[in-house]
C-alpha cells in the first residue's frame, strides 16, 4: 500500500493553506477534492474581503485567528505579489440606537486587539462620501480585498514546490484507524484505491460532517450539525460611487447586505442569508426588491436598473436559524482521541482571512 505523510480532504482556501503549511514540515502531502479543480465551492463564491476581526466574541477562535490571520495574509500577498488592496471599510449607523451599537462594536474591536478604528460623524461622511447616507460610521482601515483565485494558486504553488500534490475528481470514501495513522479509501476518477497516511485533515467545508461520518473510529458525538446558508450577490453596472467597502451593522446570521469592490473595481452588493436544505446556487431575480430596500438605507440614490443578479455562495454554518454565535470547531486528538486527525467544522466567515492562522493552528494540533 502506498504511503503519504498527510491527506487533506478539501481543496478550498483553508485546505490549501493547511497543505502549504504541512508540506513545509513533512514530505509527501496529498490534497484531494471531489471537484476537478481547487476552490470550486465556498472559496470561489464569497465577497473576497480581508476582515479586521471586529465583531467576534473575545477569545473565540474567530476573533483570535482572524486578527492573526489578517496580518499573515497581507504579508503573504505582499511576498507573493497577489493582487490585494487595503481599501478600508465603513461600518455605518442610522440613528441613535444604531450609533449605540456602533459604540459597542468599537469596544468589542478593542477587546479583540483591533485598535485602529476611527469614529466618523455625519458631517465628516458627507465630505468624504457624499453619496453615502449614515449618521455615523466606524472606519476600519485594515479591512481590504484580495484576488482569492490568485491566492489559492500561490498556495498550490507552495505545495508543489514542497513536493506535495493536489488531485481533483477524487472522492473520500472512508478512513480506518491503523496503529500509526489511517488507511484511507478513495475513488479517484472511478478507480478505488487505498493509501496510508500519518495525518488526516478533514477540511471538507460544506461536506465536512459527511466526511467525518465516514471516519470509522470517530464517535458520532464529535460530529456537529451543519447548516447550509446561501448568500446571494447582485452586481452594479458602471462606476462605483464608493472607494471603500460599506457595511451595515451585523445581522443575526451575517454581516448584512454590504457594498464591496473586487480587484477590478466592480461594485457588488451582498450577501443576504437564506438557510437551505441542499446545495443549490440559483439566484432568483425576485430577490432584487429586498436588495434595493437594504441598499437604499445607506445608498439612497441607487439606480435600480444597474443592479443585476450575479452569483451566490453557500456557507457551512454551525449556527442554525434560531441559534446565537457559533465558533469555528477545529477538533484534534484532545477532543476526539484519535492521534493524527483534525476535523474542521463550520469554517464560514472569516475563514478566508483566518486561513493561514488556521493552518498554523492545525499544525499545532498535530504537534508538527
Amino acid at each position: 500500500m502506498e504511503k503519504v505523510a498527510a491527506i487533506i480532504i478539501g481543496a478550498g482556501v483553508v485546505g490549501l493553506a493547511i497543505g502549504a503549511k504541512l508540506s513545509n514540515d513533512v514530505n509527501n502531502v496529498l490534497i484531494i477534492d471531489k471537484n476537478p479543480h481547487f476552490g470550486e465551492e465556498t472559496s470561489s463564491r464569497n465577497s473576497e474581503v480581508i476582515h479586521a476581526g471586529i465583531y467576534y466574541p473575545q477569545h473565540s477562535l474567530k476573533a483570535k485567528l482572524c486578527v492573526k490571520g489578517k496580518e499573515k495574509l497581507y504579508q503573504y500577498c505582499k511576498d507573493r505579489n497577489i493582487p490585494h488592496q487595503r481599501l478600508g471599510k465603513l461600518l455605518v449607523a442610522h440613528g441613535r440606537a444604531e450609533e449605540i451599537s456602533l459604540k459597542n462594536t468599537l469596544k468589542q474591536a478593542a477587546l479583540n486587539g483591533v485598535n485602529d478604528l476611527t469614529w466618523l460623524t455625519e458631517s465628516e461622511l458627507k465630505v468624504s462620501n457624499p453619496q453615502l447616507h449614515a449618521t455615523a460610521a466606524l472606519l476600519s482601515p485594515s479591512t481590504g480585498i484580495i484576488d482569492v483565485h490568485c491566492y489559492m494558486q500561490a498556495l498550490l504553488a507552495d505545495i508543489e514546490h514542497n513536493k506535495g500534490q493536489f488531485v481533483g475528481q477524487t472522492q473520500f470514501i472512508n478512513a480506518e484507524k491503523s496503529c500509526d495513522g489511517f488507511i484511507v479509501t478513495l475513488n479517484s476518477q472511478g478507480e478505488i484505491m487505498q493509501l496510508h497516511c500519518h495525518y488526516l485533515i478533514n477540511a471538507g467545508g460544506l461536506h465536512s460532517t459527511k466526511v467525518a461520518e465516514n471516519i470509522k473510529a470517530l464517535a458520532k458525538t464529535h460530529i456537529p450539525k451543519l447548516y447550509y446558508c446561501r448568500g446571494h450577490y447582485f452586481s452594479y453596472q458602471g462606476k462605483s460611487p464608493f472607494t471603500q467597502l460599506i457595511y451595515p451593522l451585523p445581522q443575526a446570521y451575517g454581516l448584512g447586505i454590504h457594498a464591496s469592490l473586487d480587484i477590478g473595481g466592480q461594485l457588488k452588493f451582498g450577501p443576504d442569508t437564506q438557510y437551505i436544505d441542499s446545495i443549490d446556487y440559483q439566484v432568483s431575480a425576485h430577490l432584487k426588491a429586498k436588495f434595493v430596500s437594504a441598499i437604499q438605507r445607506y445608498y439612497p440614490t441607487l439606480d435600480e436598473s444597474r443592479l443585476q443578479p450575479a452569483y451566490s455562495g453557500i456557507r457551512p454554518k454551525l449556527q442554525g436559524p434560531s441559534d446565537g454565535f457559533k465558533d469555528f470547531i477545529i477538533q484534534g486528538e484532545k477532543e476526539h482521541g484519535l492521534k493524527g486527525l483534525v476535523n474542521l467544522f463550520g469554517i464560514d466567515s472569516p475563514g478566508l482571512t483566518s486561513s493561514l492562522a488556521i493552518a498554523e493552528y492545525v499544525g499545532e494540533q498535530l504537534a508538527i
